[in-house]
């Protein structure tokens, strides 16, 4: 599909990663119809109604369109569509046999998935067997009650997506086609793809404002177009000559998303003085205040690669959705189900957070710079997160010597709290000489613009 510059389509073959994504297995290029009556036909049995046959392979439709629409493993430069690993997919067993009514319906359903009433892409349209895993997503096992009180399949879809779904039926069916438009856009190009490109380029310059603005984006490749082209590759190590190759194409769209989703949680941020403790005591449902807001703040960050966690705003109440997001959270990561944030669920959070930052490539942030380290600096505190904090206030005090230079030694003393202190001061933050998020966020950006200029 084209990444969301086209309305949705079915493609004609799926290729398939069978294993996880990262692994060495084959890939495999299936027929699309072929590919949902295998995942059909490994994951729900032929003897349930057929309502809830139907209302599941509809989810298993979406969901693959959803992976596909957005390109969501080919933006990060896997050569397929999708995997068949269940930690991150859907189940498929090359070869297996397809059952016959599973077939049949695939064959009547296969070009009708799901949307959100104000969306074209097709719903991401998680889901999960109900008995051994529980999620916020379909029930396949739940569908079946359903179905045998008389419930169509639509209606035991909005059950689990709710109301504000729709059915987009007979959608057309076209060869399979990425979004790259299939040749470079250079100076004097004009049409969409390059109005599309201006666009994403002025929503990442709010995060690397090294990339200049494009003033007119009405898709006339200009030289103010070239001019961010060149610098946006300049900064994530491309070949900066203002073309806007494959290459080009797929950083700008990953870096696009990436910014929108990803830099707006530091926007949205955690106050340094509310950063108390890298460990609140238990949250649960009801809570307010610092330990949720750091809560939030990381289940936000985690939420941005995983998208079995429910999405939350970083607003310091512990409501529903908040519970419903630690829920997908102890879900995901094999933890019991409470929807309370004891001592393993911090540790966990703490984990998962650091493993996402360390898989993170140099250049995923322009100019090398460290996101958050996920717990609060103070006296006291030792390792590397001290030793980069300290690079970044002797790097920024060459253009504000009032900021007092400290020793990159990675141990966190007195003189460091001092010079801490001082750019809290300076940079209109409260003056506490610990390091939470607002202040290593602040200090990380001015630490870039220094590099950067």
């Amino acid at each position: 599909m084209n990444g969301g510059a086209l309305l949705p389509y079915i493609p004609e073959t799926v290729t398939v990663h069978l294993g996880p994504p990262g692994s060495d297995a084959p890939n495999v290029t299936v027929p699309f119809v072929d590919y949902i009556k295998n995942v059909a036909s490994s994951e729900i049995y032929p003897t349930w109604p057929d309502a809830a046959l139907r209302a599941n392979i509809l989810a298993q439709i979406s969901f693959t369109l959803n992976r596909i629409y957005t390109e969501y493993y080919r933006s990060r430069g896997y050569p397929f569509d999708i995997t068949n690993s269940t930690a991150s997919d859907q189940s498929f067993v090359y070869g297996r046999d397809i059952f016959d009514n599973i077939s049949q319906i695939v064959d009547e359903i296969f070009n009708t998935y799901i949307r959100r009433e104000n969306s074209v892409v097709p719903l991401f349209a998680a889901y999960c067997d109900g008995v051994q895993v529980q999620c916020n997503g379909l029930s396949q096992w739940g569908t079946v009650p359903l179905a045998e009180a008389g419930l169509t399949p639509f209606e035991i879809l909005t059950r689990y997506y709710g109301g504000d779904i729709r059915l987009v039926r007979d959608a057309p069916i076209m060869g399979n086609t990425e979004s790259y438009p299939g040749t470079a856009l250079r100076l004097g190009n004009t049409g969409n793809e390059v109005r599309q490109i201006q666009q994403r380029l002025n929503r990442i310059r709010r995060n690397f404002p090294a990339i200049p603005r494009i003033r007119n984006p009405d898709g006339v490749f200009d030289n103010d177009t070239d001019a961010a082209v060149r610098a946006f590759q300049q900064i994530f190590s491309l070949t900066p000559d203002g073309i806007v190759g494959r290459a080009t194409w797929y950083a700008i769209n990953r870096t696009a998303a990436a910014v929108t989703r990803l830099a707006e949680l530091n926007a949205e941020g955690i106050d340094p003085e509310e950063v108390i403790s890298s460990q609140p005591e238990n949250l649960q449902e009801g809570d307010a205040g610092i330990g949720v807001r750091e809560l939030q703040y990381f289940l936000s960050f985690i939420g941005t690669f995983n998208d079995f966690i429910q999405p939350v705003s970083i607003d310091g109440i512990f409501g529903q959705r908040t519970r419903q997001s630690v829920e997908d959270f102890q879900r995901t990561y094999g933890l019991p189900v409470t929807g309370i944030v004891d001592t393993a669920t911090w540790n966990t959070l703490f984990r998962v957070y650091r493993s996402y930052l360390d898989s993170l490539p140099p250049d995923y942030f322009g100019v090398p710079v460290q996101p958050y380290p996920g717990t609060p600096l103070r006296i006291g505190s030792e390792g590397e997160d001290v030793a980069t904090l300290q690079t970044y206030l002797n790097r920024v005090s060459e253009v504000y010597p009032s900021i007092p230079k400290v020793t990159p030694d990675g141990i966190f003393g007195q003189n460091t709290a001092q010079s801490v202190r001082v750019f809290q001061g300076l940079f209109g933050l409260p003056v506490t000489g610990f390091v939470g998020a607002a202040t290593w966020n602040t200090l990380a950006n001015t630490y870039r613009d220094v590099i950067e200029n």
